[in-house]
């Protein structure tokens, strides 16, 4: 029997799939297993579980002398080092069907919040001192007819752009290639240049994957292009955004507003981000509800047992 090590506490209801037929340990009086006792376990174990938050590197691998396949609980695997994973003969799965949605949904969820200022009217009246009624006090900006600039138009970033084109707006994109014409028409989708999109869109979603190319992609130079009514909204990974930047262009409102979702240093937020009402936060959020993350570990287990009984696809990364 195969032995799954789970680094995080995961409900029952989404590991049915390897129930008899896998020996599956994972922790039950805390929240998640520490590094060090994953360390010591892991030589064990044919299978590692890790969530998005959890780095799986060289040393994890090479502890893990009997380890075969890496099943991430997340649609990104920049907490893998998949190339040494390759090195070592070990496969890496993810899981980008369940997170599609929610994801696309939560990220227009940020647009609609930070364009309309809901977070910050709720924060305001809270206070003693309150928050404007006047007639333009405090205004927010429209969503309907503006443009929506998609920084990678795959599952998440198509998705989203169905939920904005419902809302009445227009869609460029830029991705690492062109979509089908099929799909630019299905979604009234225009290809632009990285630069065109930046310099035009009065929306801004950064949708692509983590990878050393697209390492902190928006930048200082990149925040200077926008427009200064832009709004900035990241749900994809906090290493692609220089954050000291981000937070400068906010507080000199060189940029109008911006949602974040994700940080480069998770759960560690950049002090400056926390004081600016002009950036709307959230705590990797993206998927939060029980039954998406149900679903998330349902295809995760799914990806195990596919991989060693062929009888559920497999997302294979490498």
């Amino acid at each position: 029997m195969k032995k799954v090590l789970i680094a995080y506490r995961l409900k029952p209801e989404g590991l049915r799939a390897l129930e008899g037929k896998y020996a599956v340990t994972l922790p039950v009086e805390k929240s998640y297993f520490s590094r060090e006792e994953v360390l010591a376990m892991i030589p064990d174990y044919e299978v590692l579980v890790p969530n998005f938050s959890f780095y799986t590197d060289k040393e994890i691998m090479d502890r893990g002398t009997k380890l075969e396949l890496i099943s991430n609980w997340g649609v990104g695997f920049n907490n893998i080092d998949v190339d040494y994973a390759t090195q070592k003969g070990v496969v890496v799965t993810n899981i980008p069907n369940s997170t599609r949605e929610p994801t696309a949904e939560f990220t227009f969820g940020l647009l609609l919040a930070a364009a309309r200022r809901i977070g910050y009217y709720d924060r305001k009246l809270r206070t003693p001192e309150g928050v404007s009624w006047g007639v333009y006090a405090d205004a927010g900006l429209p969503v309907y007819g503006k443009m929506l600039g998609i920084i990678g138009m795959g599952r998440i970033g198509q998705s989203l752009a169905r939920r904005a084109v419902a809302s009445g707006m227009n869609i460029i994109y830029h991705n690492r290639s062109r979509l089908s014409k099929e799909i630019e028409e299905r979604y009234n989708a225009k290809y632009v240049s990285f630069e065109e999109l930046l310099s035009t869109a009065d929306y801004i979603s950064l949708n692509a994957p983590s990878t050393p190319e697209t390492y902190r992609m928006i930048g200082e130079k990149q925040l200077n292009m926008m427009k200064p009514t832009a709004v900035f909204i990241n749900t994809a990974r906090g290493d692609m955004v220089d954050e000291r930047a981000l937070a400068q262009a906010l507080k000199e409102k060189r940029i109008w507003a911006a949602a974040l979702d994700v940080f480069e240093h998770e759960p560690r937020i950049l002090p400056e981000l926390l004081t600016l009402d002009n950036v709307l936060l959230a705590p990797h959020a993206g998927t939060k509800t029980m039954e998406d993350r149900i679903n998330m570990s349902i295809e995760m287990a799914q990806n195990i047992v596919g991989f060693y009984e062929s009888t559920y696809p497999v997302s294979r990364v490498n």
